[in-house]
């Protein structure tokens, strides 16, 4: 049994089972809907449609939701939107074509086994998809936050032996390569330390 508050804002109608798949029939649980653009509210309806994004299997069977949407009319005179469809915040971004949660763990398995694997691991975990949507996912997160070198090495390093070098910047605390210079100019560097302190400061 899936209760309604498996659904964040949302209200379950009725679950069915269709192709070898559970539809979760639902609709928004709030009365009046908020304009995007101006933050008035309405309840006067303009139309309804579906939406139909994947959700998170259960008991080892996919999941897709039919979203019963409303789209009101902004009466704010000044408004420069003339209707607005409800969102559903908590549950999925606008126009995406699959919940938060399943895209979350989508994009865990990407990053344990990458995109190809991760493909074949979700078809067997009933939320398939594809290699690309995998590695889209991942690609769309945040990059961690690095705190600044404390201790940098400087050296070159050969583009074309015995005619071009370049300058190699290392953090010798944990050992890794911070940035590759396309020459080894005193000015080059004292440039990338100015952005480097400009940026922090």
């Amino acid at each position: 049994m899936i209760l309604s508050s498996s659904l964040p804002g949302c209200a379950i109608e009725r679950v069915i089972q269709s192709g070898g798949r559970l539809v979760v029939v639902a609709h928004a649980r709030r009365v009046r809907g908020r304009c995007p653009t101006c933050g008035t509210t309405s309840t006067a309806v303009h139309s309804v449609y579906e939406r139909h994004p994947a959700d998170l299997p259960s008991v080892g069977q996919p999941m897709t939701l039919r979203l019963r949407v409303r789209r009101f009319y902004c009466h704010h005179r000044t408004c420069s939107r003339r209707t607005f469809a409800e969102p559903f915040p908590r549950l999925m971004p606008s126009q995406a074509r699959r919940t938060r949660r399943l895209a979350q763990a989508q994009t865990r398995i990407g990053l344990a086994v990458g995109g190809e694997a991760g493909a074949r691991l979700t078809g067997h975990l009933g939320m398939q998809t594809s290699p690309d949507t995998i590695l889209r996912l991942v690609h769309r997160l945040p990059l961690p936050r690095v705190d600044p070198p404390r201790a940098v090495g400087i050296d070159d390093w050969a583009i074309r032996k015995g005619r071009t070098y370049g300058t190699l910047l290392v953090d010798l605390e944990r050992r890794c390569l911070i940035d590759l210079l396309p020459d080894r100019s005193e000015v080059t560097v004292a440039d990338l330390f100015a952005q480097q302190l400009g940026s922090t400061s």
